[in-house]
């Protein structure tokens, strides 16, 4: 008996392994059949997929325009407007500073930046529609700037329907003709929604990031990016001012309206990158390829380093990619970030931190961490897999069910994560 039972524990041993366990590799045509797909239904004018794995290159894939209009398609070095997807590179540059002793994370913002030390928290309006305005319970911290829980705003999607969204409207601290500096004077004079740490809103919150990095530095904010984060990593197609003669390889942008794809006029897009105007978002704004982006989520999964070349310490990394958010910020106190999957936030991005609990979640593995863009651009990094990817189209509105769509391609419709997730 005890032999038999010996015998069967080898023959277990000897067994090959279960397609959960088996190793896992991106399925470049499934990758290819699927953007092939999305440009065939409709759905982007076109796409490209760049995905880095164990150390090397595993997939790139292009399908269709760059422009429609000019019959010119995606290309290896095709530009594109990554909007959001800027936010890391952000708040990878402050974080630069924060490990020089600079600030600390805790530290008021008012101590920085001491414009903000009047903030108020809008609490409700005056039969006249004047703000009814009161002390918030606690002041902001720049930890709360890096996780969207200071109670900012990004203003209204549409109408204003509170006191601190029609002050952002009457202000418009974001517009193209001010200055980072003239930005944030304007910001601290918009009521916060929210007391600090309440909730986790969506905000310029970054592009404050973006002018503490300026005062920090005390250098003009692209500038000290591209000292620090680009030319060090050799990103050489990536920033925020843009000659004329990179238009040529600029996609265009096409909004979804009525079954069609509209191309979305230029003076709504480039007027900061193209035409001068000074505002130099850290929220958003950069231009760059596939390739180069590649470049700055490869020295993400390589703990901060890429090529012996360090630009944040492992330990910084880990910070930033570790969920933030306090328990006590319940979930409808998070706006739609729980749509991003089943995980919180850390410093500019989302973390991963459960495998994904339905069918319809986006599929990834614990650990991983990501952010998008407006134009449905995406990207993220998987430690646990050792993978990088980015997903490249200009596509507005912002389309969750493509990312969701896009991720299956690359894992597999039942992907859970590797064992012990």
């Amino acid at each position: 008996m005890i032999r038999t039972a010996a015998a069967l524990a080898l023959a277990l041993v000897a067994l090959p392994a279960s397609a959960e366990e088996a190793p896992y590799r991106p399925d470049c045509g499934r990758i290819d059949a699927f953007l092939g797909k999305l440009v065939a239904d409709g759905r982007t004018v076109g796409a490209s997929a760049l995905v880095w794995k164990d150390g090397a290159e595993a997939c790139f894939e292009a399908v269709g325009d760059a422009d429609r209009e000019a019959a010119r398609p995606i290309a290896r070095d095709t530009l594109f407007q990554i909007y959001s997807m800027t936010k890391p590179v952000t708040g990878v540059a402050l974080m630069q500073l924060w490990e020089q002793g600079k600030f600390g994370l805790d530290d008021p913002l008012e101590w920085h930046l001491p414009e903000y030390a009047a903030l108020k928290v809008a609490d409700g309006e005056n039969p006249d529609g004047s703000p009814i305005l009161r002390e918030p319970k606690r002041k902001v911290t720049i930890r709360d700037v890096l996780r969207h829980t200071a109670g900012f705003t990004y203003g209204a999607d549409g109408e204003p329907q509170n006191a601190a969204d029609r002050a952002w409207s009457r202000l418009q601290p974001l517009a193209f003709d001010k200055t980072l500096a003239e930005f944030s004077q304007a910001m601290a004079q918009v009521p916060l929604l929210y007391d600090p740490g309440a909730h986790w809103h969506y905000s310029a919150g970054v592009d404050v990031q973006a002018r503490l990095v300026e005062v920090l530095s005390g250098q003009p904010f692209a500038e000290y990016v591209a000292q620090h984060i680009f030319q060090p990593l050799g990103m050489k197609d990536s920033g925020w001012k843009r000659t004329p003669a990179d238009r040529a390889r600029l996609a265009s942008a096409y909004y979804a309206e009525a079954g069609a794809l509209v191309p979305v006029p230029e003076a709504l897009l480039l007027e900061p990158n193209f035409k001068g105007k000074p505002m130099t978002m850290g929220g958003a704004g950069i231009v760059t390829t596939v390739d180069d982006y590649m470049t700055f989520a490869r020295m993400l999964l390589g703990q901060g380093t890429l090529n012996g070349t360090r630009i944040l310490k492992p330990s910084t990394l880990r910070l930033m990619t570790t969920d933030q958010l306090d328990p006590r910020i319940p979930t409808e106190n998070r706006q739609w970030l729980p749509g991003k999957g089943s995980g919180g936030f850390g410093i500019d991005l989302f973390v991963r931190t459960a495998p994904p609990q339905s069918p319809q979640e986006n599929r990834g593995s614990v650990g991983e961490f990501f952010w998008d863009g407006f134009p449905s651009m995406l990207f993220w990094v998987d430690p646990a897999q050792d993978m990088a990817v980015v997903f490249a189209t200009q596509k507005i509105p912002f389309d969750n069910a493509m990312h969701r769509e896009f991720r299956e391609a690359v894992y597999g419709a039942d992907y859970q994560g590797p064992a012990g997730d």
